[in-house]
């Protein structure tokens, strides 16, 4: 606490000096307080990410099986939070799983199976950096898969998914929601950071010209497969700390574990934390007032 405090009145020298001369500190005062706020918000994180160890170790010694999907827009700030969430964790019990494109065998499967392949044993965690549910959006979109196959996912998921928790494994499924605005400034970001450039794909150059197509499957996707045994919670995730702080709640939230620091706060914030069902509602309204749905 005292480190923090130390911190913040650090910050606030920062914020009291000024301009003079011919001299310019403003470009480095900005970089100091960008930097204090980024360790600010990673200490912030710190106690939650210290209750996900104990999680794990509940997990662990009870031989419990979680996955949690990962899904939202390109830009959404999934990938931040996975890193955030499995920082400090023990690598032997989690991994964190992004499949690329089926290969032709893969294509003559059942459509599930080499998601299947990757679930995780007793006492592990998978983390799904996109899921299955790319068969609800991104396929669909783009004409990655046939309307008769799209069909068939959106019937067969809700069971697929009942079987799973029946069978003991915890299902968390997390949604992304980033504004139009937000998506297109991160993108911008990313095309002109030599660091960032890498994550722009050529999907990605198409996102904001397809906003409206993904944000029509979006809502099919919740309105078919949010369930009472396999809920969908929305994240908003403009704010990315917030987002990172409140999906560590959700998580936390989703199993009693013994240890849990009683004085953390472990109520998610409504104004990020939406739930599928509300998000359903929100979106028929918007389309009531302007004839369409708007994210």
């Amino acid at each position: 606490m005292a480190k923090k405090n130390e911190t913040m009145e650090e910050l606030k020298e920062f914020e009291d000096v000024e301009v003079c001369g011919n001299s310019d500190p403003l470009p480095v005062l900005l970089k100091k307080k960008k930097a204090i706020r980024k360790y600010l918000e990673a200490e912030e994180l710190k106690p939650y990410q210290a209750e996900l160890i104990k999680l794990q170790k509940h997990l662990e010694i009870n031989k419990l099986k979680m996955i949690i999907l990962f899904e939202g827009r390109d830009a959404a700030g999934k990938g931040g939070t996975i890193r955030r969430v499995t920082r400090y964790m023990n690598e032997k019990h989690y991994r964190v799983v992004a499949l690329g494109k089926p290969t032709e065998e893969q294509r003559t499967q059942w459509y599930f199976q080499r998601y299947v392949e990757q679930f995780p044993r007793g006492g592990e965690i998978v983390l799904f950096d996109r899921s299955w549910y790319n068969r609800a959006m991104v396929e669909p979109v783009f004409g990655f898969c046939t309307p008769e196959e799209y069909r068939t996912f959106i019937e067969d998921t809700p069971s697929f998914e009942k079987g799973l928790v029946r069978n003991g494994i915890i299902l968390i499924k997390l949604y992304f929601s980033v504004t139009k605005e937000e998506q297109r400034r991160r993108f911008e970001r990313r095309k002109t950071d030599p660091l960032r450039q890498w994550k722009l794909s050529e999907v990605d150059l198409q996102a904001q010209e397809r906003w409206d197509d993904f944000t029509n499957m979006k809502y099919e996707m919740l309105k078919h497969t949010h369930t009472t045994i396999a809920p969908w919670t929305i994240i908003r995730s403009d704010n990315k700390h917030l987002a990172r702080l409140n999906v560590m709640r959700v998580i936390l939230n989703s199993i009693h574990y013994e240890g849990r620091d009683e004085m953390l706060d472990y109520v998610p914030d409504s104004n990020i934390v939406v739930s599928g069902a509300r998000e359903i509602e929100l979106m028929e309204a918007q389309r009531l007032r302007s004839g369409k749905f708007i994210g």
